[in-house]
């Protein structure tokens, strides 16, 4: 049986962000809220109108929904994931309407393993800079997003 979208929802904030603390794990799920509402752009032709699911499994966007990454099984993945009661209630949180302000509009953010954050994500160039929390770099999208 497929798992709700709040299911996923919550093994994904798990899954990308349970160690950053709960602003982190509100950090990740407002990108992808973000994503779901945008009204231009990729995302806007992806949301259908406010659906997190197909955000959520829209390809190559995720690590975490990859069971394989560069050919080797990827034991960090939504599948293997065991959400407790804090990741259900930012998973609410945020299909509610609610986002953590300090992301703003952020469409993008990756954790580069390093102390530093790149002036532009992803690498062509559809999201410019705009705060790191924790591990995560988050970016705002740019002129060149409006065009995807």
């Amino acid at each position: 049986m497929p798992y709700t979208t709040r299911e996923l929802l919550a093994r994904m904030i798990q899954c990308e962000a349970g160690g950053e603390g709960d602003n982190g794990m509100r950090a990740v799920a407002s990108v992808i809220a973000n994503r779901a509402r945008v009204p231009y752009g990729e995302f806007s032709r992806i949301n259908n109108g406010g659906d997190f699911r197909p955000i959520l499994t829209q390809p190559g966007q995720f690590t975490c929904m990859q069971e394989t990454v560069g050919g080797a099984y990827n034991p960090q993945n939504v599948y293997n994931m065991n959400p407790q009661e804090i990741h259900y209630e930012i998973a609410d949180w945020v299909i509610l309407g609610s986002t953590l302000g300090a992301v703003a509009n952020c469409l993008f953010y990756y954790n580069p393993y390093s102390p530093t954050c790149a002036g532009s994500f992803p690498p062509n160039g559809t999201g410019s800079f705009l705060t790191r929390i924790n591990n995560h770099c988050f970016y705002t999208p740019t002129q060149k997003y409006a065009q995807t």
